[in-house]
């Protein structure tokens, strides 16, 4: 099937170079996912997705636009790519917006990032069948309910396996597959007249390394067990340790200000701030696309740009923002890669228990109750789930507490940096530790 997906994008290109497109980039894709989801002791839902999908970006005089479709009739396909170049001449203008120049292309890499499990691709002769997967969540679904104060459960899990290709006028051709696999489950118990509810999933390219059905289930209905007798703390100025699941979260919304489209639209508090210290010297993120089995890995980004590694923060200098084409020329810099592929933290030598014992006292972040964060300013504002830190231990859990600041402020307090990091996320986010942060509660 690539070598079929590669084939449909050139046909594509060809298509629309014959309609008087003067460049085109064709994307063909194809991809299969199957869900699976048990609740109180009976399936609950089955869903199958397949789609098969084109899409062209057009070049004409100056102008430019971007069609999809799924209908591959080639008579059809043809007709609908030569319309779409017609409608594209009826657009204004944007002298930005051009091709990615061919010498973005260069240097790709051939590393093998291992992105297909083969028994998750739907001709492999060893894919899980519709029984493997039904017992995966009852087991699950069982180590979440071991409990008798769980009032409800519910276990699921989800695997997808997707091809693409991308052809350009310009010389660009390639093809990428990868597989997936998610599972987990979420519990409520009952706890007088409060109902503390938690949830596990983890996830990844391939099945084998990743946890057990009964270790997750588990996990999810410690975590809800541990809410029992949550209750509001007063306000205060603490420690705040973030759970390595709850650290993407936080840290993540800073990249949103750290894309140059938001830069040259004025709503990113980074502007201007390249070379400058915006945090604490144990901040450093490197964005890598070459993690083997990586969530994020690639070989080339979404404008087919060549997969670098990249140094986004070091020891809290700001060295990179992320570029793409279209931003760059208006800005008359450089591309470096649109958007983020695996993102990396250099890390310590202790995790969360280790790091909590040392804190002593403060408040431990296990996940984020609503809120939100303006790139523009850099303010935000957090509700929390998560316990009091007490002689270096999780003790009460607390509710209703909100977290509020501003990340140049935050950035700045970030004191130490885990060995944890999140196996499952492309955000690879291991526990944090900030000092004299500010939660408001009673």
């Amino acid at each position: 099937m690539p070598d079929t997906l590669l084939q449909r994008a050139h046909d594509a290109v060809a298509m629309a170079q014959e309609a008087g497109a003067d460049d085109v980039v064709a994307s063909a894709g194809w991809g299969r996912s199957l869900e699976f989801q048990w609740r109180n002791d009976r399936v609950e839902k089955v869903q199958e997705n397949t789609s098969n999908a084109i899409r062209v970006a057009l070049y004409v005089d100056g102008r430019y636009s971007n069609h999809g479709t799924n209908d591959l009739d080639p008579d059809r396909l043809r007709h609908f790519i030569t319309d779409a170049v017609a409608l594209t001449r009826a657009l204004e203008p944007d002298p930005f917006r051009k091709i990615t120049p061919t010498e973005l292309y260069a240097g790709r890499s051939d590393v093998d990032l291992d992105l297909v499990d083969a028994d998750l691709t739907v001709d492999a002769p060893g894919a899980l069948t519709r029984e493997a997967r039904l017992d995966w969540i009852r087991r699950l679904h069982d180590a979440a309910r071991a409990d008798d104060s769980v009032i409800s459960a519910t276990a699921g899990m989800m695997d997808s396996h997707s091809r693409s290709a991308r052809v350009t006028s310009n010389g660009f051709a390639g093809a990428m597959e990868r597989t997936s696999v998610w599972f987990g489950a979420e519990c409520t118990i009952q706890d007088g007249d409060k109902r503390p509810e938690a949830y596990r999933w983890v996830g990844g390219l391939h099945r084998d390394g990743l946890e057990t059905a009964e270790q997750v289930g588990a996990e999810c209905l410690r975590r809800a067990l541990t809410r029992r007798g949550q209750h509001k703390v007063t306000s205060r100025k603490a420690t705040m340790v973030v759970d390595p699941e709850a650290g993407a979260g936080l840290i993540g919304r800073i990249f949103g200000a750290l894309s140059a489209g938001s830069i040259q639209q004025q709503q990113s508090f980074l502007a201007g701030k390249l070379g400058e210290r915006i945090g604490s010297p144990a901040l450093t993120l490197t964005d890598d696309p070459f993690i083997v089995r990586g969530l994020g890995s690639r070989w080339w980004d979404g404008e087919g740009i060549a997969s670098r590694r990249m140094p986004v923060i070091e020891e809290g200098v700001l060295r990179n923002y992320f570029v793409d084409t279209y931003y760059g020329r208006k800005l008359g810099w450089e591309p470096t890669t649109g958007g983020a592929s695996n993102i990396v933290f250099a890390h310590g030598d202790k995790d969360k228990t280790a790091i909590t014992k040392d804190v002593g006292a403060g408040i431990y972040v296990t996940s984020w109750l609503g809120g939100n964060a303006n790139t523009t300013t850099g303010d935000f504002s957090f509700g929390i789930q998560g316990h009091v830190i007490e002689d270096g231990a999780l003790g009460e859990p607390i509710s209703e507490m909100n977290v509020t600041g501003n990340y140049l402020d935050l950035l700045n307090r970030l004191a130490v940096v885990g060995n944890d990091p999140v196996p499952w996320s492309a955000f690879r986010c291991p526990t944090l530790v900030f000092e004299g942060i500010d939660f408001s509660g009673l």
